[in-house]
């Protein structure tokens, strides 16, 4: 069966969006063909810098003939409704349809129509032009003589005078060859933008720019290795990460890793060489994040360490060129470490200056009594700079130094909770936000938080204030670690609290997948820090709003399914008003492993036989009894229910209140003999209404004496 080699060459493509791209191609070429009719065996696609390129192996070389029947109207329907069917059908005269009988309906008119199949290069020659003229990049940009003004001539080319391409990158060439493995392939000839698919390519744009004449994907790969490209971005990446680890090594060093920076990296370079770069020692004074941020950000550079440490950096860094320069990289390596250097200067000027002393200290004596601030401190001139400035947080939530200080008073009614040290928490909250007028939180934003400690920790706070700033960001996410004590844990908790009761307040809400304040986030920290941390919050004594509370709970069933809760254990024991968190996690995960359980099988079915008769009968209308009369007790079945119900409920709610859902559980659990009992010899509803009311009843008991440890009708099986 033939295989299909499509190749789109452009200028450089950018590196964050290649991966996406190459998968985008893909499944668009895919999904055309088999639309069209094809099949294939395997595809898979491959991307450069300079170009994204697809294999599709075991192409079907025509698609099928196809053959359907279109129904039309009764052979007695009005001309109109005939001649409708006839354009529907493309038949020019009625003649042309079969008529069809059918006992109930009579006769009716039928079209079969037969289409012939396609040969695969006329659908790959129809398809393709589509797809590359509506790609779906991220940003694109029109070139191309198409776009000229008509009659304009530029390099001897006229203009078209109609709308150009739009691509990443303006694209130079295309690709497009089909055929069966071991014959000669031939090239699928369709025009875009004046440009005509072909089997020409080009190799590295320094080391090989001619032009390569390729039949198939495998001469392909091997002409461009030749040429000084390497088509496999993953092979690119692994080439890139062992050999910087080698030189790190043979160096005394070890490679700090970063698998974002790996990827970009990777998409940089068609060739790549690792190469290793110096900087002066007295640069190491630095932060280490301030300096792996800058080589990082700057110029795409990894940074390395001294084997063994864990912390601390060295004065070496490894670069990425995309050159096999004949002097072994000097050259490259000189003129990157002039460029570091350079950076490292500027970022030593920030930290240096992040420690003095402001210029206007005398304006910012209002602010630093406002949030008690001791202006000889570098941090706290900062808070009350960024409070004098009144810089804006939101436009309906207010200024910054406002946010603090509802994050102050929140922060003091969790502290009771949480049991962390009140003035410590409300020292590390009106520092939390300073570092955002440092000139280090200016140049890398990603640094805030961090930065804020290190400053914290030089002007001598507690050790728990310090972690506190830069932990009142976490979790950030699902994998990011919780605030290291409790301290920061209430900082963290104070600040998430405030962005969505604020956000909620003005009607800022998540709709669908759109949420750029990151809401679904800041919840799933909430309750990451709740649950894992076992505070006991009822949230609305602090969120004061339903739906947001419901919010929670969307957060909570999504954790505790990752955690691998069944989605009925947690319907089950998640009400409405439930505000404890940790309460309901604690109470899904004793119903789990108490319903696997035989006491728990012998619970469930019991309960559920009671509960689903009386659900019935409660939406018939019948009667239920406010409450069980015992002189209506007539026989021995039902009196020995209502005796251990009235046992099981005694025992299950001393355990509820002792939280030990286990034990309660179990107590309900002997409900299951009694009920059985019950269905065996009583008949529920009875003639006499007041008999059958009081019966109603006894189930109605049953589920309340349940429902105090979960809605046992929510769970299957």
């Amino acid at each position: 069966m033939p295989d299909l080699l499509l190749e789109l060459r452009s200028e450089e493509i950018p590196a964050r969006m290649q991966r996406k791209a190459a998968g985008d191609l893909k499944k668009l070429v895919t999904d055309a063909l088999v639309d069209a009719g094809l099949t294939y065996e395997g595809a898979r696609e491959y991307w450069t810098p300079r170009r994204l390129t697809l294999d599709i192996r075991g192409l079907t070389a025509r698609s099928a003939d196809q053959r359907e029947e279109i129904k039309g109207p009764s052979t007695k329907a009005p001309e109109q409704a005939v001649a409708g069917f006839l354009r529907k059908a493309g038949l020019s005269d009625v003649s042309e349809a079969q008529v069809v009988s059918d006992p109930k309906k009579g006769d009716f008119y039928v079209a079969v129509v037969s289409k012939p199949g396609r040969a695969a290069e006329e659908i790959i020659s129809d398809v393709m032009p589509g797809i590359i003229r509506t790609f779906p990049w991220p940003k694109s940009m029109r070139s191309g003589f198409a776009s000229m003004p008509k009659g304009m001539v530029y390099g001897g080319i006229d203009g078209k005078g109609s709308e150009s391409l739009r691509w990443v990158r303006p694209l130079q060439s295309i690709v497009c060859l089909f055929g069966p493995e071991h014959d000669e392939t031939q090239i699928i000839p369709f025009e875009i933008d004046g440009i005509v698919a072909g089997n020409v390519t080009y190799g590295h744009r320094f080391h090989a720019p001619d032009a390569i004449t390729v039949r198939r994907f495998d001469d392909y790969v091997s002409s461009l290795e030749k040429a000084k490209v390497m088509l496999d971005a993953d092979r690119r990446k692994d080439m890139i990460l062992h050999d910087a680890r080698d030189i790190a090594f043979a160096n005394g060093l070890e490679l700090v890793e970063d698998e974002g920076l790996l990827e970009e990296v990777s998409g940089l370079v068609e060739w790549p060489h690792v190469l290793m770069g110096t900087f002066e020692e007295d640069y190491l004074q630095i932060p280490a994040e301030i300096i792996r941020l800058t080589i990082k950000t700057n110029q795409k550079c990894f940074v390395t360490r001294p084997q063994g440490a864990e912390e601390g950096l060295s004065n070496r860094f490894i670069l990425i060129s995309n050159i096999d320069a004949k002097d072994g990289g000097k050259e490259i390596m000189h003129g990157n470490g002039k460029v570091v250097r350079a950076r490292l200067s500027d970022a030593k000027h920030f930290w240096t200056r992040d420690q003095g002393d402001l210029p206007d200290l005398e304006t910012l004596k209002a602010s630093a009594e406002k949030f008690g601030l001791d202006l000889k401190k570098p941090l706290d001139q900062r808070m009350a700079k960024l409070d004098a400035l009144n810089v804006t947080f939101h436009a309906k939530l207010g200024s910054q130094g406002e946010r603090v200080d509802r994050i102050r008073a929140l922060a003091k009614q969790l502290a009771a909770i949480t049991g962390a040290d009140a003035a410590l928490v409300d020292r590390a909250v009106v520092l939390a936000k300073a570092d955002l007028r440092t000139e280090a939180v200016g140049e890398f934003p990603e640094l805030q938080g961090l930065m804020g400690r290190r400053y914290a920790l030089l002007q001598g706070e507690d050790a728990s204030v310090a972690a506190a700033i830069e932990d009142h960001w976490k979790p950030n996410g699902p994998s990011d670690r919780l605030p290291e004590d409790k301290v920061g844990l209430t900082v963290a908790l104070a600040d998430k609290l405030d962005t969505l009761t604020g956000f909620w307040a003005i009607d800022e809400k998540p709709t669908g997948s759109k949420d750029p304040y990151a809401l679904r986030r800041a919840a799933l920290g909430v309750v990451r820090i709740i649950l894992e941390r076992k505070v006991r919050l009822p949230l609305l004594s602090v969120v004061k709003d339903a739906d947001l509370l419901s919010f929670f709970h969307d957060r909570l069933k999504v954790y505790l399914r990752d955690m691998g809760a069944r989605h009925d254990i947690i319907d089950a024991v998640l009400t409405p008003e439930a505000d404890d968190l940790l309460l309901v996690a604690r109470r899904a995960e004793a119903l789990t492993a108490f319903v696997s359980s035989e006491d728990g099988k012998n619970l469930l079915a019991g309960t559920k036989r009671a509960t689903q008769l009386l659900a019935a009968e409660e939406k018939k209308g019948t009667v239920v009894a406010t409450s069980v009369s015992e002189t209506l007790l007539t026989l021995d079945a039902e009196k020995a229910l209502w005796a251990a119900i009235t046992a099981a409920s005694k025992e299950a709610s001393e355990a509820v209140a002792k939280e030990d859902f286990i034990a309660a559980m179990e107590a309900l659990s002997k409900l299951r003999a009694p009920v059985d009992k019950f269905f065996e010899d009583v008949l529920v509803n009875d003639e006499d209404n007041a008999i059958r009311a009081n019966r109603l009843a006894l189930l109605k008991a049953i589920r309340e004496a349940t429902g105090t440890v979960a809605d046992f009708s929510k769970i299957s099986g």
